[in-house]
């Protein structure tokens, strides 16, 4: 019984530690991108930005539910559900503002923070890939470091599209596209977290 014990305090020390670590790589990503997005005009680089900073506060909420019940994750991870179809919405929005009003970002400045996000990410997603499997709470990390590694591939590629191409095309086209798939995960998880809520709610005894 206390080896188990043991094994649990030193399994939650750990992903404390984990989470800690992407929580600070998320949010100095987060600073870099934003300054970079905006001088280069880029909704791709913006759209990444935000999701870094919508990443670090789920990681900070992440870290205050780790050690509560079932029903404080599970609700925590609904939430990060609503917030990441919120962002989903907003580039959506943000996309057709750009197309009818934006002018062909940097393609340099792109591809080089591109880059370096890329590797920040997947630094990050190689941390949390022991979650990929866990509840709603720890899985939505492991998607929100997943889905950004796959969104940075896309930042790079939209960067080569916008240097080829000289318009802003390719860089709307990769918006539009982490949008999609912002929508899909933040409805994954909530689906995930209602249902450890009602199996939480089934399983408390009856007054």
């Amino acid at each position: 019984m206390a080896g188990c014990c043991d094994h649990d305090a030193a399994a939650l020390r750990l992903s404390r530690r984990l989470l800690w670590i992407v929580l600070v790589i998320n949010a100095g990503m987060f600073v870099v991108e934003a300054a970079a997005g905006w001088q280069a005009e880029s909704l791709a680089l913006q759209a990444d930005a935000l999701d870094f900073l919508g990443d670090s506060a789920n990681y900070a909420i992440a870290l205050f539910v780790l050690a509560r019940s079932v029903a404080w994750r599970a609700g925590s991870a609904f939430a990060k559900g609503i917030v990441m179809l919120g962002f989903g919405a907003f580039l959506l929005a943000a996309s057709v503002y750009h197309a009818v009003a934006g002018s062909a970002p940097e393609a340099q400045v792109m591809g080089a923070v591109g880059a370096l996000a890329l590797l920040a990410n997947v630094v990050s997603a190689a941390l949390l890939f022991r979650f990929r499997a866990g509840d709603s709470n720890l899985r939505a990390v492991w998607l929100c470091s997943r889905n950004d590694a796959i969104g940075n591939l896309a930042v790079i590629a939209a960067a080569g599209g916008v240097f080829l191409s000289a318009t802003p095309w390719p860089d709307l086209a990769v918006g539009l596209g982490m949008a999609a798939l912002a929508v899909w995960a933040g409805a994954s998880i909530i689906r995930q977290a209602r249902g450890e809520l009602r199996h939480t709610a089934d399983a408390a005894p009856a007054e």
